[in-house]
């Protein structure tokens, strides 16, 4: 896998905390191409703490210099799911970590008539129910989108506590509603905002995620 290569200048530095890399995002007049890398760099950082969360067992190996090595490796296997479209972005990020992992796809939107999500659309693995599924979706605002997601997750065999959802801004009454309706399932968001407007839109947030990702 080729290494990526981080543009480096006084306002941008190569090695930037996480509250650094959010004001990137979350600033309007960053262009996209800064929106993608940046966000891309925190969503690896989310992967990569998602992993630890994931059982392990003891494993040896030997090394190189002939000593052998007391370790650990995964305990199952594991697979991506993206809540499309904007969970779509995440996919990226999630094989640059977990190299040939299977991905999902999931399609929900709004009921017209019942104004519930509803799923209109769902490719998930075969095997999914035997595997840990990391549910990618980067923003959390009433959470309904997620919860969907998981009811389809449980409906295709997956335990709830085999569920990990990946997240990059969360509003707290959303993170509170999901929580308590899936108490075993555990969630690694990268920040919690302020919550909610009138329009239910997250807020400082960061706008839509989808259209600064894909849209010029």
């Amino acid at each position: 896998m080729a290494a990526s290569t981080a543009p480096t200048s006084q306002t941008h530095p190569a090695s930037l905390p996480p509250s650094a890399l959010y004001t990137i995002i979350r600033d309007k007049t960053t262009s996209r191409g800064d929106f993608l890398f940046y966000s891309d760099r925190i969503i690896r950082l989310l992967v990569e703490e998602s992993l630890n969360h994931l059982p392990v067992v003891p494993k040896t190996v030997e090394t190189p210099t002939g000593v052998t090595y007391e370790g650990v490796g995964f305990e199952g296997k594991i697979c991506g799911v993206s809540i499309l479209r904007a969970g779509e972005a995440m996919e990226a990020g999630l094989r640059e970590v977990c190299r040939s992992v299977r991905i999902g796809k999931i399609l929900i939107q709004r009921d017209e008539e019942t104004a519930l999500p509803k799923l209109f659309y769902s490719k998930l693995p075969e095997d999914i129910a035997s595997r840990y599924v990391l549910l990618l979706d980067p923003m959390l605002a009433t959470g309904g989108s997620a919860m969907k997601a998981v009811e389809v997750l449980q409906e295709q065999g997956v335990p709830e506590e085999r569920i990990i959802f990946i997240n990059l801004i969360a509003a707290p009454e959303g993170l509170k509603r999901f929580c308590g309706r899936f108490p075993s399932l555990r969630v690694i968001t990268g920040w919690i905002d302020k919550g909610l407007n009138e329009k239910s839109y997250i807020i400082p947030g960061l706008g839509d995620f989808g259209e600064r990702r894909y849209c010029e």
